[in-house]
């Protein structure tokens, strides 16, 4: 019996052995498995992280900065998610260095790329707190996360934050680590890197700021939007930046007296805005000349340096004439609006630009930038280039035209005639090409458009930089007096040809961009070609520049166009119902435009024309501009030999003497020109012109109502008389 006992006390005994011995086996495989898994898991999660190697190299999104011409001021700084601009670690001040130490990280030059005791110390307050409200990271961890992961708050991220911390602790030195660290990190308000942070806060670089406000930058590391010098934690951000000095002190970071002045400073904060910029419709069409150069990731990010041709103190005498003038207008006028432009024509430079009165006034259409956005009709501005054209063909600018009520027909169809209006609403008779420019008369401009004919007139715009009109069938005899739309940036660059006799210098608003390490990827070239002869646009130059000539418009007025000492060229225009009012001005080195009305095209009120509303505005411009250019003048052209024709020579009427006999003759041009052939035969058959009947029955019209003996004139001449300047009294 015993025996038979022992033996199945053996038997149970070797059971549970066994059982022992598998559960052992399984557990063993389990262990060994989940070994196997987690060191592929790590393996392949350390293979996936980013490599610290790259981080000297990769691209950091900078700031662009645009500046005036002079580099110094700050028109505007265009970035994307992250404005940044990288500052070398030897221009970073030692207390901007300490202040982040002493805020962040006091040990970080002699401990390694993790603080184990802060990361002990922050498991067990995460676990008392139930979270992970405690990281107890290095500087070099700091680094890490916010350059190469995200900030979530997860065991995962944070075994990927210690394990790239100690390779790039491997890769770089403690002060090219501390060099990224202040130059990537963010500080709130889209400012990252420390020299956003002192210009969004401080207004001014990291190389000027002092001890106090080094400390309020490192502050605000911590938590960007808590602290936020806007937002209503001032308190407690001032409270961290007496922690923050203090600490300072007494790490022996700062003096005593360092520190004694930094907490008695009163400090000032840059006022919170959308961010800084002048010139608006400038700079941002700057901007959009840099997305089209380089891209929208070089524009936006890649840290340009852009000096502009944007003269400063032209530019702010602009924006004030423009803001006064205006005012005046509203009130007067109705008109709300007005833009300026300014250009140095001896380099297509643009000095001023003023694209609208208020960039930020949505009730008036602010944002709208007319001189590149707005096609509209340039009244009588035109009217020089259809001149100039005139003169090409022969014509002089002693070349009389009848200044009459008349009916213009070139279709054949009496419905659709065109019977021009002059400014003052009357007409004045035989009057020379020079002087209809200079009072620009509109019924002697007609005539000189259908003379030089469109095609050539349109020849003659596109020549000049006009590039809007084009197509000979949209545009009718009107088009001398605004009946086509152009851009006022066309009308200044055409203005500039006249200014420079016959060269046309592209426009450029750059004189160089850099990249963000200082490479030059851009200088200013002047572009330019001669594009017609000098004498013809000396001869406009010096209608427009003659007060004399322009004398009969402005009247009383005249002493806003004329400034002493100067060589001042100016025409104007004002479209129909008074919807824009223009006046265009030069001298040999600086042109200006100005434009005045309302941005909705809505007309303005009480005759709210070029000689009020937009003249003042220009010579309040003037005034203040001219002493900042070179005083020149404009050069006189080559004497001109005139033809002894009638009319083209000057001479209204032809009055030949025959056997004692007077016969005087009154007619319009066409009875001596074939507009084709000016300075050729007088015409066999002047009515074959279908515009002959019209003008010349203006003329005989008017010479009805204004010559007392005008039974005399027109009667039959004996054959064989010759049209020679002999015969015709002036």
């Amino acid at each position: 019996m015993v025996m038979i006992k022992r033996k199945k006390i053996s038997l149970k005994k070797q059971k549970k052995s066994g059982r022992a011995a598998s559960r052992f086996f399984i557990i063993l495989s389990i262990f060994f498995a989940l070994l196997i898994i987690s060191t592929a898991y790590v393996l392949s999660f350390i293979q996936n992280l980013p490599s610290p190697e790259q981080f000297a190299t990769r691209q950091i999104s900078q700031t662009t900065k645009i500046y005036d011409r002079t580099g110094k001021v700050l028109l505007y700084e265009i970035h994307g998610d992250e404005k940044r601009t990288v500052v070398p670690f030897s221009e970073i001040p030692d207390y901007v260095k300490r202040a982040t130490l002493a805020a962040e990280d006091a040990a970080f030059y002699n401990e390694p790329a993790f603080n184990w005791r802060g990361i002990v110390r922050a498991m067990i307050a995460n676990i008392k707190s139930g979270s992970f409200s405690q990281g107890g990271s290095t500087i070099t961890q700091q680094l890490v996360k916010k350059s190469l992961l995200s900030s979530d708050k997860t065991i995962t991220r944070k075994i990927k934050e210690l394990v790239l911390a100690i390779e790039l602790e491997s890769k770089y030195s403690k002060d090219e680590i501390l060099y990224y660290y202040l130059n990537q990190i963010p500080y709130g308000s889209n400012a990252y890197g420390v020299e956003a942070a002192s210009q969004t806060y401080f207004n001014k670089s990291v190389r000027d700021i002092d001890v106090a406000e080094a400390a309020i930058l490192a502050s605000l590391i911590k938590a960007p939007s808590y602290y936020s010098p806007w937002g209503n934690n001032v308190k407690e951000l001032i409270s961290r930046q007496k922690y923050v000095l203090e600490r300072m002190r007494s790490l022996g970071f700062i003096s005593e007296d360092q520190y004694n002045n930094a907490v008695k400073e009163k400090l000032e904060f840059a006022p919170q805005s959308l961010g800084l910029i002048k010139a608006p419709h400038f700079a941002l069409m700057v901007k959009d000349y840099l997305i089209g150069r380089y891209g929208e990731y070089t524009a936006l990010q890649g840290g340009l340096k852009v000096v502009t041709t944007l003269d400063m103190n032209l530019q702010n005498i602009a924006e004030k004439v423009v803001e006064d003038g205006v005012k005046r207008n509203k009130e007067l006028y109705g008109g709300t609006n007005g833009a300026l432009v300014a250009e140095d024509p001896r380099t297509g430079q643009i000095l001023a630009f003023v694209g609208s009165r208020n960039y930020f006034n949505d009730e008036i259409d602010g944002k709208f930038n007319v001189p590149i956005q707005g096609l509209r009709q340039p009244g009588s501005a035109l009217k020089p280039f259809v001149y100039l054209t005139a003169f090409e063909k022969g014509y002089s600018p002693k070349t009389v035209l009848f200044d009459a009520k008349t009916e213009f027909d070139t279709r054949n169809d009496p419905q659709k005639s065109y019977q021009p209006e002059n400014f003052e609403g009357t007409f004045v008779g035989p009057v020379k090409m020079e002087t209809a420019l200079a009072q620009s008369m509109n019924v002697p401009a007609v005539k000189t458009l259908y003379l030089v004919g469109i095609n050539s007139a349109l020849k003659t715009f596109n020549t000049f930089g006009i590039s809007t009109l084009k197509d000979p069938s949209r545009y009718g005899l009107s088009l001398t007096l605004g009946g086509g739309e152009v851009t006022m940036m066309d009308l200044i660059k055409a203005y500039s040809v006249l200014s420079q006799e016959g060269v046309l210098h592209q426009q450029k608003i750059v004189l160089r961009v850099e990249d963000g390490l200082g490479n030059v990827l851009e200088e200013y070239n002047d572009d330019s070609k001669r594009v017609v002869d000098e004498q013809n646009t000396r001869i406009i130059n010096k209608i427009l520049s003659s007060a004399d000539l322009r004398s009969g418009l402005f009247q009383s007025s005249l002493s806003m166009t004329t400034f002493p000492g100067y060589d001042v060229a100016l025409k104007t225009g004002t479209t129909q119902d008074y919807r824009d009012a223009w006046a265009f001005g030069y001298t040999p080195s600086l042109v200006v435009g100005v434009w005045a009305g309302n941005n909705n095209n809505t007309p303005m009120k009480q005759r709210g024309s070029s000689l009020l509303a937009a003249v003042p505005i220009w010579n309040a411009f003037l005034k203040e501009a001219l002493p900042l250019v070179p005083q020149e003048f404009f050069k006189d052209p080559e004497p001109l030999e005139l033809s002894n024709k009638p009319m083209i020579g000057g001479y209204p009427y032809f009055s030949p003497v025959i056997n004692g006999k007077s016969y005087p003759q009154i007619h319009s041009i066409l009875y001596y020109v074939n507009k084709n052939d000016p300075l050729g035969p007088v015409p066999e058959n002047p009515s074959a012109d279908p515009e002959f009947y019209n003008w010349e029955t203006a003329v005989l019209e008017w010479g009805r109502k204004n010559i007392p003996n005008f039974y005399e004139y027109n009667q039959p001449l004996p054959k064989n008389v010759p049209y020679t300047s002999s015969s015709s009294n002036p």
